[in-house]
């Protein structure tokens, strides 16, 4: 059983940083794709980035040139670099695990989820 945790939330002022990390016990991560998604009340979850075993990724473009996905194998974790953030960044962002190869921003793709970290960006 993949199990998926989330870290790293918090609240900054636009226009700040913030970065994610995300493990995953169990994930095989050369076979599996990874992605990041969020939700804000009252709004849909929507994928914010991913990335596949192949080490390709994918964007929203709500986010593409601001944030960056990156898996750190050594470590076994999954990063989201959040640069120039937004007021309407704010919520609760998710990470997600496989089961496919190809990296997804559709949260039906993935399988396994964490239970969520809090963004808050104040302006």
């Amino acid at each position: 059983q993949v199990q998926v945790e989330e870290s790293g939330g918090g609240l900054v002022q636009a226009g700040g940083s913030l970065r994610l990390s995300c493990t995953a016990s169990g994930l095989n991560w050369n076979d599996e794709a990874m992605g990041w998604f969020r939700q804000a009340p009252g709004k849909e979850r929507e994928g914010v980035a991913a990335i596949g075993g192949n080490g390709r990724t994918t964007y929203a473009a709500s986010v593409k040139g601001r944030f960056t996905i990156s898996h750190d194998d050594a470590q076994n974790t999954l990063y989201l670099q959040m640069d120039s953030l937004k007021p309407d960044d704010t919520a609760t962002y998710y990470c997600a695990a496989g089961p496919y190869a190809e990296p997804s921003t559709d949260p039906a793709d993935f399988a396994y989820w964490g239970q969520g970290t809090q963004v808050t960006v104040s302006s």
